[in-house]
């Protein structure tokens, strides 16, 4: 039996395009690459983004485990029903405990058991509940059932991402960013045995910004006014990291930053 465990972690899934480039690419790269676990940032995989049935059916039949979420989480009410009714499917644990759904699961494949936590940061976001705390929060509950546990940090920040991070190093076994949709270079293994890497980057259109297409960005930034956001439906690619984990320890031993 294996010492250790191998997650990938997938960032934030842009419209249609990002889930047929999931649905083109995860099956094999999971094989790979070995991996045990495979979570995915859905938040934007809805076409216009936000979460909706179909879309987060179409990422669990490419593979996923889990599907976390972000600021998008709540966009669609129709979906707020199979939010409360998933325990793959998690939402920011910084929101109202009578928000629907819940902020962390366990992912329990028989020869190991996962916690995941999802939680959103609050500098230039929503005015939540402080990160800080909801994570010292979950850490406790958890910890009883789990010895490692993977954080995705939809945050905006990079400095509260960095200081989130140090945080928790030695308390989880691994913090990834998600939510500016620009994969980072910073992956690393923090001094406690923390994976870090400030952002993972999107599955989504690369000749965009951040999804949408460059002369909409463009047009919005330069007149101020309001403009449909629409996707580039080519070119996309595929971005994570991949945290292989000492299933004793829970401490991450190597971390792999994936962009296809």
């Amino acid at each position: 039996m294996n010492k250790t465990v191998r997650v990938l972690a997938v960032g934030d899934v842009v419209s249609a395009v990002g889930c047929e480039k999931l649905r083109e690419l995860l099956p094999s790269l999971k094989k790979e690459k070995n991996i045990d676990v495979c979570i995915v940032n859905g938040e934007n995989a809805a076409v216009g983004n936000g979460m909706t049935a179909f879309s987060c059916e179409h990422i669990f039949a490419s593979g996923a485990d889990v599907i976390t979420g972000g600021n998008h989480t709540f966009k669609r009410r129709e979906f707020y029903e199979t939010l409360e009714n998933s325990y793959s499917i998690v939402r920011p644990i910084n929101y109202s405990e009578d928000c629907p759904g819940r902020g962390y699961t366990i992912v329990d494949k028989g020869f190991v058991r996962i916690g995941v936590v999802n939680v959103l940061g609050t500098i230039y976001m929503e005015n939540l509940k402080n990160p800080f705390d909801c994570m010292d929060e979950a850490i406790k509950k958890l910890r009883d059932e789990v010895n490692i546990i993977i954080v995705d940090l939809h945050a905006e920040a990079t400095a509260e991402k960095k200081a989130l991070g140090f945080y928790l190093d030695g308390k989880v076994s691994a913090v990834y960013g998600t939510h500016t949709h620009v994969q980072t270079a910073d992956e690393q293994i923090l001094p406690n045995g923390t994976g870090y890497i400030t952002d993972v980057g999107m599955t989504g259109p690369s000749l965009s910004v951040i999804g949408v297409k460059p002369e909409l960005a463009i047009e919005k930034m330069r007149t101020n006014m309001p403009v449909r956001f629409e996707n580039p439906n080519d070119n996309a690619l595929l971005q994570g990291i991949i945290f292989e984990i000492d299933r004793s320890s829970g401490k991450t031993v190597s971390v792999e930053r994936i962009s296809i």
